[in-house]
């Protein structure tokens, strides 16, 4: 999408953009609500180290974030004048003429993804090119001056209304970038871009996700755009507040890399330091703080790194990467797409690690998703299915427990939750199953209502007298899945060794996954 056509100076000044300041100011009068009263806390000089990690545990997401973060699963859908040209990225000079996706069925792609158990789906409604998929009063670089449908189509409606028909969410992304218009690079632009997110905010219905990148070049006058961020916040606030804000914004992050694998241990409650002399205004009305200093660690939210901060916000990643080498559908690709295999590897490192998976599938230029692509995602599909269709830990009972609280660890709702001790280091779940079983993933969630709490644990299984570990690991957050060499057992405990207070441990599964998956 950005990445695989950058060159390094360009990739070090992008990270620098998502690391330290993407996320500008809103005035204190009059502006939308970007934060919550629970998302977003400030640290006094005088709390203590026990007063900030009580105040870390405390911090949650708001309900759209949340919202969010239960999706597990996105699509990307890159298309647009770049299928034509294959390219990556185009220059702005494309003649429009050239785009007549004859087959174009905004209903395959959909149907695909949601096959596939993808909740959501983002359409590149603008690229860096400036080619609109919807007629734009504000370009004549658009749809509407192509062959396709007579210059009358509407790729952003279609889209929307498969959406609504199929039940799932739908998000636009609008590229910050126009290399086509002459605006860019002036103060003009600024007011160009609002009337473009304006018309793709008010004329296709509800909007579930809105999607900016931090890619910025020069304009005509040779000089790079200033983007007027607060302007877009605000906008999207009073337009679609229920919108999720990514991923130069307030709402949710890039984790760092296009790979589709995130960090070991990912916090979702990150310093929120600022870095310009730009506020957003909370929900009080109150200053708040907002641009995390260093989103490139691999440790973003430990005890050390919060230590040290002015405030703190809830402010998950999103993993991003496309089934594909490229962004953009190329013919020469079709043999490289990703096996069902690397997708559920891909998976357990991104919705496994407290991440949210944004996998790009990008349409050819007959506006079909390829027979390649749709190929891969059933096989990941029915991996998926087969992995997780039976929790082995559900015939174990919990020692020392009532068996009607047993079941909230196993009802499949993350804002039901067992309350441990919290009395005692390390807290413990042991089970003792009807007979052993063998099990090689350990899946666990926490009830996000109540905040991330926990900072490391230990999966252990009982052979004679002994317990001999499995798999450990450090955060868990939404969904930690992880892997290891299969067990049979039919005695196992979880012992939470380290939380920030009383651990809520909301589901957890004992899992064999299929000898193909392997």
């Amino acid at each position: 999408m950005r990445t695989k056509v950058l060159g390094a100076k360009v990739l070090t000044q992008i990270a620098a953009v998502f690391a330290c300041g993407v996320l500008a100011g809103l005035p204190q009068k009059g502006a939308a609500q970007i934060f919550t009263d629970k998302n977003y806390v400030k640290i006094s000089p005088t709390d203590t180290e026990a007063d900030i990690i009580r105040k870390a545990a405390n911090v949650v997401p708001s309900p759209r974030q949340l919202r969010w973060q239960q999706l597990e699963l996105t699509a990307f859908i890159h298309f647009g004048i770049n299928t034509f040209t294959n390219k990556e990225w185009g220059d702005g000079t494309e003649d429009p003429k050239i785009f007549n996706p004859e087959k174009l069925d905004t209903r395959q792609w959909v149907k695909v993804c949601k096959d596939a158990g993808f909740k959501q789906v983002i359409l590149t409604a603008k690229h860096h090119d400036g080619f609109c998929l919807w007629p734009s009063k504000y370009t004549e670089h658009s749809l509407k001056n192509s062959p396709w449908k007579n210059g009358k189509g509407d790729i952003v409606k279609e889209m929307a209304a498969a959406c609504k028909e199929f039940g799932i969410g739908f998000g636009i992304y609008l590229s910050p970038w126009d290399r086509n218009s002459p605006y860019f690079g002036s103060m003009a632009y600024n007011d160009f871009f609002i009337n473009q997110l304006t018309e793709l905010l008010t004329q296709y219905g509800q909007i579930d996700e809105v999607w900016f990148d931090g890619a910025n070049g020069e304009g005509p006058s040779g000089k790079k755009q200033v983007y007027e961020y607060n302007r877009w916040y605000n906008l999207i606030r009073k337009l679609q507040p229920s919108a999720t804000i990514a991923v130069s914004g307030p709402d949710v992050r890039w984790v760092g890399t296009e790979t589709g694998y995130g960090r070991e241990t990912e916090w979702s409650v990150v310093p929120a330091d600022q870095m310009r002399n730009e506020v957003i205004a909370d929900n009080s009305q109150k200053a708040a703080e907002f641009a995390p200093r260093d989103m490139m660690d691999n440790d973003l939210g430990g005890r050390a790194k919060i230590a040290k901060a002015k405030s703190l916000v809830w402010y998950p990643a999103e993993i991003d990467v496309s089934i594909r080498p490229g962004w953009f559908h190329h013919p020469a690709e079709n043999d490289k797409v990703k096996t069902p295999d690397k997708l559920m590897d891909i998976y357990y490192s991104s919705v496994g690690r407290n991440g949210v998976l944004l996998l790009n599938i990008p349409p050819d230029k007959e506006g079909l998703i390829n027979e390649s692509d749709v190929n891969a995602l059933k096989g990941f599909k029915k991996q998926l299915d087969e992995t997780f269709a039976n929790n082995l830990l559900k015939t174990g009972k919990l020692t020392g427990s009532n068996p009607k609280k047993t079941a909230l660890l196993f009802d499949g709702k993350d804002n039901s939750y067992w309350k441990m001790s919290g009395k005692s280091t390390p807290d413990v779940l042991e089970f003792k199953m009807e007979k052993p079983q063998k099990f090689d993933v350990l899946a666990l969630q926490e009830n996000l209502e109540l905040g991330q709490r926990v900072e490391s644990f230990v999966l252990e299984y009982k052979e004679g007298e002994t317990w001999k570990k499995i798999t450990e690991g450090t955060t868990i957050g939404y969904k930690r899945l992880l892997r290891f060499p299969a067990v049979t057992a039919n005695e196992v405990r979880l012992r939470v060794l380290s939380s920030r207070l009383t651990p809520a441990i909301a589901e957890i599964g004992l899992y064999l996954r299929p000898v193909a998956a392997k």
